[in-house]
């Protein structure tokens, strides 16, 4: 793969990642609201949600890494 490719996937890659870490810090607000005002089933969805943006966040992190240092 030529290096700009390289560079390009990983820019775009941290870009996602990024896009992730948001969309996990709005559920995470949302959770908290849930809990505090008795939706506590919904809240545990969430929850579930944010554990799934988590485990993919450190493969995407793996992946920008191995892509930048080849």
């Amino acid at each position: 793969m030529p290096d700009n490719c390289k560079i390009a996937t990983a820019d775009a890659l941290t870009l996602l990642l990024h896009n992730q870490h948001a969309l996990g810090a709005a559920i995470e607000e949302i959770t908290a609201w849930l809990s505090e005002n008795g939706v506590g089933s919904v809240a545990a969805n969430a929850t579930t949600a944010m554990e799934t943006l988590d485990a993919n966040a450190q493969a995407i992190t793996d992946a920008i890494l191995t892509i930048r240092q080849s």
